[in-house]
């Protein structure tokens, strides 16, 4: 990670990191309600925590242990449940070739000792509260209570810039200046993303009478308050969870 931005770069000002490869964010449920890499219906139980159980599984793989064709291929097919042919033709390569680094993948967390068993469940009811009490500070433009929420040592990002803030101060700085560019009538949609809580954030512009789709926020919650923070704003995130563009006021 580069170092933390000490200008507090204006929203829409931000340096861009186009060149770093940044792992973006999974719908726990795709559009039609399935939980992802089970084929199981979100209203079963067992099925979606399987399914969340195997996602958080190959994202922390991912992002700690796997090379990025390993990666890749993990992903695609153990969370995404693509068939090896469609893998194999969104890579470039064989079948053969993608079931072997499946192979070499699993063998690979096999090595490491990685377990469902020990990967971080879904947001319980304390983190949701949490998330729940910023939902309303947000829509409130209520600085004051969104501080009271933060870790010290908080960070948020909006990867792929690179400008990063780490500290309540800073943290709320930056959304200080957003509601005064983006103004302060926002609507905030519940989701979650990589089993961690999350909200669709829309804005209404002065004189509108819609709001509209600007960010995806994903949060990691521990002990009753927001310790960090990653902000997605690509259109490709937004298609991705199934987002309306617009939120009728």
């Amino acid at each position: 990670m580069p170092p933390a931005g000490g200008d507090l770069a204006l929203p829409g000002q931000e340096t861009p990191g186009a060149e770093v490869p940044w792992l973006e964010p999974f719908p726990d449920q795709d559009t039609a309600g399935r939980a992802f890499g089970t084929g199981a219906v979100a209203g079963d139980p067992a099925g979606v925590v399987v399914a969340r159980g195997s996602l958080r599984l190959a994202l922390i793989a991912a992002m700690q242990l796997l090379p990025p064709r390993q990666r890749a291929v993990l992903i695609l097919r153990d969370v995404l449940a693509w068939p090896a042919s469609e893998v194999a033709e969104a890579l470039g390569t064989s079948t053969a070739s993608v079931n072997s680094t499946l192979q070499r993948a699993r063998a690979r967390l096999g090595e490491a000792g990685l377990t469902e068993d020990e990967v971080t469940e879904p947001p319980d009811l304390g983190q949701r509260a949490v998330i729940d009490r910023y939902l309303r500070a947000f829509e409130d433009a209520d600085l004051d209570a969104l501080r009271t929420l933060l870790t010290q040592d908080v960070v948020l990002e909006m990867p792929p810039v690179l400008n990063w803030y780490v500290g309540p101060d800073a943290y709320i700085a930056f959304i200080a200046r957003v509601f005064a560019m983006r103004g302060k009538d926002w609507r905030l949609r519940p989701t979650s993303a990589n089993g961690q809580p999350a909200l669709a954030a829309y804005v209404r512009a002065p004189g509108a009478d819609t709001y509209r789709l600007r960010t995806l926020q994903v949060f990691t919650a521990d002990h009753g308050a927001v310790s960090h923070t990653v902000v997605f704003q690509l259109p490709t995130v937004f298609a991705a969870f199934g987002l309306p563009e617009i939120w009728e006021g």
